[in-house]
């Protein structure tokens, strides 16, 4: 990005954390996913544990390699190699009591609006209620004009490409295109829109200045 991608980002930062503060949500700005990463690392403190959401936008700023050089932390994984359906499962339910919850958004509205889609459903339970502290990480890509765009943009892009990535057996996989299917296999379950907390701060936006994710 040149000089003035850059500045319109930091801008638009300020008018998001502005909007999310008075949604009472914690809101920050990194320009890099690299100075995001070593944040988010120091806010999670010596014995904490945190859940982990199945966010590329986490993989992609190498947050869960770093987290694991920090000493006394645990990372509860349902993505380790090997895990059974029903050992997944558990790890997840495990994740909704964990101190900490780092994911990501599927959309950010201008208004400071999080809006999430689920196949299971333990992201968006989590991001609603349970984990003690959630930390949300959104690359500006997130962002959207308004609710609207944000729902078609979760529904038109974002979970096509997810689906593709989970090898799902969907019409969007075969097109790219939503078709609001009833597949076994569908991926678009469960919505949350979180317009505030009535807990102060337990959500900590992360903004990024780059894109991340999808």
């Amino acid at each position: 990005m040149d000089a003035h991608q850059i500045k319109y980002r930091e801008k638009l930062a300020e008018h998001l954390i502005k909007h999310l503060t008075k949604r009472r949500m914690a809101a920050s700005f990194a320009p890099t996913a690299a100075q995001a990463r070593e944040e988010i690392v120091a806010m999670i403190p010596a014995g904490a544990t945190v859940g982990r959401c199945g966010s590329m936008s986490l993989v992609e700023m190498g947050l869960w390699q770093a987290l694991a050089q920090k000493p006394g932390v645990e990372v509860i994984d349902p993505f380790l190699p090997g895990l059974r359906p029903e050992e997944v499962y558990a790890l997840r339910r495990q994740s909704l009591l964990a101190d900490y919850m780092i994911t990501s958004t599927n959309a950010l509205t201008m208004d400071g609006k999080l809006v999430n889609l689920d196949a299971t459903g333990n992201r968006v339970a989590g991001l609603c209620f349970g984990p003690e502290k959630v930390i949300v990480v959104a690359g500006m890509n997130k962002v959207t004009p308004d609710l609207e765009s944000a729902l078609a943009r979760v529904k038109n892009h974002a979970a096509p490409i997810n689906a593709m990535r989970a090898g799902m057996a969907t019409p969007c996989v075969e097109d790219g295109i939503c078709h609001n299917c009833k597949s076994p296999s569908r991926i678009c379950n469960m919505w949350s829109i979180i317009e505030g907390h009535i807990i102060e701060n337990r959500i900590h936006v992360k903004l990024v200045g780059e894109d991340l994710g999808y």
